[in-house]
């Protein structure tokens, strides 16, 4: 299964991939209609910066996810074949206990449609459009690696 990687150390923080992450989830799939929609596209990731450093902060995906724990509507739940965190729309009910569950701050809520939202790796496509988008190839799209112990 893939992964998305990071290395800090090239990322700009130039947010080229938070806007391709939204228009890639747009309807319509234009940057100037995305601007105009009356549902605003989200990034799924986001840059934060602290100390001379940029952090892109996207799901990780985790195999024991918190937010799976915290959904009381089960609108999240973890799919082992995909290796990825799965999340269900219509079965949220807008209580934001994921996000206050989420320990790398990795979901954040939408406010105008009361979900929560987070990276879901483009599942549509080959490859996440953060990827494509990263002038420095700061982020990495790779086969899983094993953990370190």
């Amino acid at each position: 299964m893939k992964k998305l990687y990071y290395k800090v150390d090239k990322c700009l923080a130039c947010k080229s991939c938070e806007v391709a992450c939204a228009l890639a989830h747009s309807i319509t799939g234009e940057l100037y209609k995305v601007l105009k929609e009356e549902k605003i596209s989200l990034p799924r990731k986001k840059i934060y910066s602290s100390r001379g450093k940029n952090f892109p902060v996207s799901c990780r995906h985790c195999k024991e996810p918190k937010c799976v724990e915290a959904c009381m509507a089960a609108a999240i739940k973890f799919d082992q074949d995909k290796g990825m965190v799965i999340f269900d729309d219509s079965r949220c009910v807008g209580c934001w206990m994921c996000v206050m569950a989420c320990p790398y701050g990795a979901i954040r809520p939408n406010i105008k449609e009361k979900i929560p939202i987070r990276c879901d790796k483009c599942k549509d496509k080959d490859e996440p459009a953060c990827v494509k988008a990263c002038p420095t190839a700061a982020i990495i799209w790779e086969e899983e690696k094993e953990e370190k112990k």
